[in-house]
């Protein structure tokens, strides 16, 4: 089959570092650079696949190029990735003493334009948060750029009870996923 050429379509430090345990590391790393505003009334499960897909068409780059997208939602609502402490702190007061949703899509699109998706769904719970924690998780800046305010791989993640789906999903990059697809296109993955 030759060698396989890999671009990552994502700045992210995490979904490198989880595509690292599948054992392969990009050949390039090319962000996307698309508008991530959700349509009016777009759901979160199709928006999550909408933006994996985009970022995965948007990237030009020889070989196969691998995309996703991370999406928190509480119901029909997308929380935003927050820039703003304000944002975070809005949504840590939805998302406290309840469960929400978090939706990571994984696309490849092969040298020939085809596109293979996945979707990973996981639900999150978090414990019931009392001021003092929000505010003590709030100071620590994990949640600048974070879809729904929180990293689970950080602090956050004593304050989740439990969660039914994909660690690395909710990281960014859900492995079970992601290795399905690379496998499928030829990828040496053990």
């Amino acid at each position: 089959m030759g060698t396989l050429h890999l671009t990552l379509a994502s700045a992210s430090p995490r979904r490198r570092e989880l595509l690292g345990r599948l054992g392969l590391a990009p050949d390039a790393v090319t962000p996307a650079d698309i508008d991530e505003t959700p349509l009016k009334g777009e759901l979160p499960r199709a928006y999550a696949l909408r933006m994996g897909r985009e970022k995965a068409l948007a990237v030009v780059a020889p070989g196969h190029v691998l995309a996703g997208d991370t999406v928190v939602a509480v119901g029909r609502r997308i929380l935003p990735k927050t820039e703003s402490e304000a944002e975070a702190r809005a949504c840590l007061d939805l998302m406290s003493g309840r469960r929400h949703q978090v939706l990571t899509s994984v696309v490849l699109r092969a040298p020939d334009g085809s596109v293979r998706e996945r979707l990973s769904e996981t639900v999150v719970h978090f414990k019931r948060l009392s001021a003092e924690e929000t505010a003590a998780y709030l100071a620590g800046g994990e949640w600048q750029g974070k879809a729904g305010g929180y990293a689970i791989q950080g602090a956050a993640e004593g304050l989740i009870e439990w969660i039914r789906g994909s660690h690395s999903g909710v990281m960014g990059l859900p492995l079970h996923e992601t290795r399905a697809l690379l496998k499928a296109a030829g990828f040496a993955i053990g």
